[in-house]
């Protein structure tokens, strides 16, 4: 039994070193199949100028259109009879017809409605008048009306109601019973 015992030691040594080199057998297969693989791929510094000057061709190429685009003539629709200018010469004529033109308002100003003088001011005990905040430009009159001012006058301040200037917000939720 001893010489049985022996040489299955014998058999588990031989396993065990022929599986290590099988493993390292696979490695090294892996490897040369990386290298067949990668082995011709262009390298990097050759391929990354390649690119670059590319890049800098088609930069090239894209500065000199825009340049053209911007400083000559040309048709850009010939049907439609669109054409473009060079941009200095748009430039002159803008400024030539602006200049022909006198400024205007922006838009019609609206006057301010008569206010009828303040009898008496608003008592604490009547109710305040719920208003919204009103866009910039407009303030709440004593009477309601909004009165639409670039800038709010301190007379106009102070004639409106401090009840009016205090009014909520938002409304407060109902109780049901």
């Amino acid at each position: 039994m001893a010489g049985t015992e022996s040489l299955r030691q014998v058999a588990h040594a031989r396993a065990s070193w022929s599986v290590w080199f099988g493993i390292v057998l696979l490695f090294a297969l892996f490897g040369v199949i990386v290298l067949a693989i990668i082995g011709p791929a262009p390298r990097g510094s050759d391929y990354e100028e390649t690119r670059a000057k590319k890049r800098v061709e088609n930069l090239k190429t894209v500065r000199e259109e825009a340049n053209k685009a911007l400083n000559t003539y040309g048709w850009i629709d010939k049907t439609k009879g669109a054409a473009r200018i060079p941009i200095g010469r748009a430039m002159e004529l803008t400024v030539a017809e602006l200049a022909k033109q006198k400024p205007a308002p922006a838009g019609p100003i609206a006057a301010p409605e008569a206010q009828a003088p303040a009898s008496a001011p608003a008592s604490a005990t009547s109710p305040a008048p719920a208003t919204s905040p009103k866009p910039s430009g407009a303030q709440a009159s004593p009477q309601g009306a909004a009165v639409s001012s670039p800038q709010p006058s301190p007379a106009a301040q102070a004639s409106a109601s401090p009840a009016a200037s205090q009014a909520p917000t938002s409304p407060s939720p109902a109780k049901s019973p």
